[in-house]
């Protein structure tokens, strides 16, 4: 058994500072992984939208999701579930490209429901219908026995 101490952050919780890949898989300690956003930075909307859609642009999934799980987080209330579709779907597109279809499946679909109610409003200047036709878009292609690649046509965010 493992006793090496667990990592924690500068307020105690625990914290997993292995190196990461592009993906977010963890690395052996000592190695040189993909620059992290900070976790638990509270942005603006604006901010959160252009730091998580360049993060997409540069095929980093998985560090996108952090910087909008922290915007989930700290969301009003009526939009927390935006927040977390679209980590949810940033999580999917990891999944997808990790080559596990099941969990972007799962992550896709959990995603696009919780965006779904805001398409006919969308805040911020998301945009959500075109993420509900690229997430659907997804999952046709895994019906379809696609495999994607890391070609994936990435989302956008913002109209």
């Amino acid at each position: 058994m493992d006793r090496t101490p667990r990592e924690r952050d500068a307020r105690g919780r625990p914290r997993n500072a292995r190196p990461r890949d592009g993906l977010g898989r963890p690395l052996p300690r000592g190695a040189a992984g993909v620059p992290r956003a900070p976790e638990g930075v509270v942005r603006t909307p604006a901010e959160t939208i252009a730091l998580a859609q360049r993060l997409l642009d540069d095929t980093l999934p998985f560090h996108a999701h952090e910087v909008l799980e922290d915007a989930w987080k700290s969301a009003p209330d009526a939009e927390r579930p935006l927040w977390q579709g679209l980590a949810q779907l940033a999580v999917g597109l990891t999944h997808l490209l990790r080559g596990n279809r099941a969990g972007a499946r799962s992550l896709l679909e959990r995603g696009r429901e919780r965006i779904r109610p805001y398409a006919a409003q969308p805040p911020h200047g998301l945009a959500v219908a075109g993420l509900l036709d690229w997430a659907d878009r997804l999952l046709r292609d895994l019906d379809g026995g696609a495999v994607p690649s890391r070609d994936v046509v990435v989302p956008r965010l913002a109209g």
